[in-house]
């Protein structure tokens, strides 16, 4: 297993990471069994969420016995600083731990950023976690450009986490820019959400990149871990100077002519919604709910939305401005029949 260093953490983690959420579609005895794998093989990177209902539960029960062969980074969507107290503990006990290695902020948009960073806002309590010795460093994850290349002028961020694979491609520049600052990039996302159906082409073109710290595809059973690992162990120490052959080439230009006029960046440039639809919200849960075998929860996340696909009143205001020219309104009648809503 290759190793980097995460930036200003200084941690050593592995180039091959494991990202939490599929977690949710096992039981804690095949995460146990899963964990003891990861260990074998070297993986010492796990990346949970408040969020992931069971996932960080599951986790702490695996990982007892082992819990020091592993550096574990978990997030919250908490904006205040009493709620992201609350949610540090409440991670800490999921985790049976007393000390996560690395704790995030979730996604915020530019004006959650703010609350954040203002005075009682969640960063106060993450620092305030960090000095009792609780965390050991702060990061912040994000589906946004924009707020990828603010986050990355800030002095707390130690590590961004950001989507990045064969169509998805709008923070290439700003992946380089957290190598030059020394901040680690964790990629999320390697097989976009799973719509790209060759795992192996997706992964050796993230660790192409040296700018890549680590990569964190999701993983709920064994075959997953395999194959992950040997398109992993293949790119070892190649980085940029691997060339891709005429084949690969090839089949990279078709994924993305495939997936590049239907596929929803969540870059978030389509809103306000004229009826309060969070667009990027609708199709991420649409895509769990066809690509990751989590429909319960998709479904449960999709329908405590205020609005969803079925209030859409196509307007149309949404389309101009998409840098992708997807067209929404479609994308929304399917996304309503597909949730029956």
């Amino acid at each position: 297993m290759e190793y980097r260093t995460l930036g200003k953490t200084e941690l050593n983690i592995s180039r091959l990471g494991f990202g939490g959420i599929p977690i949710q579609r096992i039981d804690a005895e095949g995460t146990k069994v899963l964990m003891h794998q990861l260990k074998d093989a070297g993986i010492n990177f796990i990346d949970s969420a408040r969020g992931y209902t069971v996932s960080e539960e599951y986790l702490g029960y695996a990982l007892e016995g082992i819990r020091d062969s592993f550096i574990l980074a978990t997030k919250s969507m908490a904006r205040t600083k009493e709620a992201m107290a609350a949610d540090i503990e409440k991670s800490l006990a999921n985790f049976r731990t007393d000390y996560i290695e690395l704790y995030q902020v979730h996604n915020p948009n530019m004006e959650q950023l703010d609350v954040v960073t203002g005075e009682g806002g969640a960063l106060e309590a993450l620092m305030e976690a960090k000095e009792a010795g609780k965390i050991g460093h702060i990061g912040i994850t994000l589906h946004s450009a924009d707020v990828f290349e603010k986050a990355i002028e800030l002095d707390w961020v130690e590590t961004v986490m950001f989507p990045y694979n064969i169509v998805e491609v709008q923070g290439e520049e700003l992946i380089r820019k957290c190598q030059e600052k020394n901040i680690g990039f964790i990629d999320m996302k390697p097989m976009a959400g799973g719509a790209i159906d060759d795992k192996t082409l997706a992964m050796k073109f993230v660790l192409a990149n040296d700018a890549v710290t680590t990569v964190i595809p999701g993983m709920a059973d064994p075959e997953e871990l395999v194959e992950n690992l040997a398109a992993a162990q293949e790119m070892e120490g190649k980085g940029k100077d691997y060339e891709f052959s005429a084949e690969e080439a090839a089949a990279i230009a078709a994924v993305r002519e495939k997936l590049g006029n239907a596929f929803c960046r969540r870059c978030g440039y389509c809103s306000p919604c004229s009826v309060g639809i969070n667009i990027a919200s609708v199709f991420t849960f649409a895509g769990y709910l066809e690509r990751y075998d989590l429909a319960d929860w998709a479904k449960d996340r999709y329908f405590a939305m205020p609005k969803n696909a079925g209030d859409c009143t196509q307007c149309g205001k949404c389309e101009p401005r998409c840098p992708y020219g997807l067209p929404i309104r479609e994308m929304m009648k399917t996304v309503a029949e597909e949730f029956n809503k």
